[in-house]
């Protein structure tokens, strides 16, 4: 079995070459390649991702969701990994991902660790070990086996926010075995900057609310981007 890391990115120079020279330094011979999907940054992400050893492409389409669905297609691997590009999975991705898709399981998880030693921060990085939706995002990284993504469709491309918890929740109802690593993704905590912990949990609360009841795309993402800056 082999894996393609896929990155989606925008503008993220200032993080690319660290996560994709940890990846390599920790990568085992089932690692494929790393493709970072970029979605047309004004920085030198590209040419970064390239100097150190990455695939990296443009999107046609930006967004997370476009960008993922891109980086899928045109990957070698079996298995397809995606990680953001603030996030760094622990050392030992490459064999608890080979380990957990033996042992029967279809897509999967870690959970978080925030680099913030804030106790807030904390508490919430320990209740993304329990199995909840609101715990499904890609922030935690997320493997998934490669004909599985392709039989259910991949990410829906129209989506702008929401598309990795869709996208996991589909999956699992429609059977697919979900694995939550006993381990932690050391996950950037750069959304609370300049923002109180109480804004980001509220915003977040009620995104997923107006989801469940059907919001569109356009009022989560205005709604969104309205509590975040409301006392930024």
């Amino acid at each position: 079995m082999q894996i393609s890391i896929i990155i989606p990115a925008y503008n993220e120079a200032e993080n690319i070459t660290g996560l994709i020279s940890y990846l390599i330094k920790n990568k085992t011979a089932e690692l494929a390649e790393i493709i970072v999907v970029d979605g047309g940054s004004t920085d030198a992400t590209v040419q970064l991702a390239k100097k150190v050893g990455a695939v990296a492409v443009v999107s046609p389409h930006k967004g997370r969701a476009a960008q993922m669905n891109y980086g899928a297609a045109m990957a070698k691997g079996d298995i397809l990994y995606f990680i953001h590009a603030d996030t760094f999975p622990p050392a030992s991705f490459a064999n608890d991902i080979i380990g957990a898709v033996q042992q029967g399981f279809q897509l999967g998880r870690y959970y978080t660790k925030f680099n913030s030693h804030k106790w807030y921060l904390k508490i919430n990085a320990w209740f993304t070990r329990l199995d909840w939706f609101i715990c499904m995002g890609g922030d935690n990284t997320l493997f998934v086996v490669r004909t599985v993504f392709e039989n259910t469709g991949g990410f829906k491309q129209e989506m702008r926010i929401m598309e990795e918890y869709e996208f996991c929740h589909r999956l699992r109802n429609s059977g697919a075995a979900y694995k939550i690593f006993n381990n932690a993704a050391l996950v950037s905590a750069r959304k609370y900057e300049g923002k109180s912990w109480l804004q980001v949990q509220l915003a977040n609360r009620k995104i997923v609310k107006m989801y469940r009841k059907g919001a569109s795309q356009e009022d989560l993402v205005e709604t969104y981007k309205r509590m975040l800056q409301s006392h930024g």
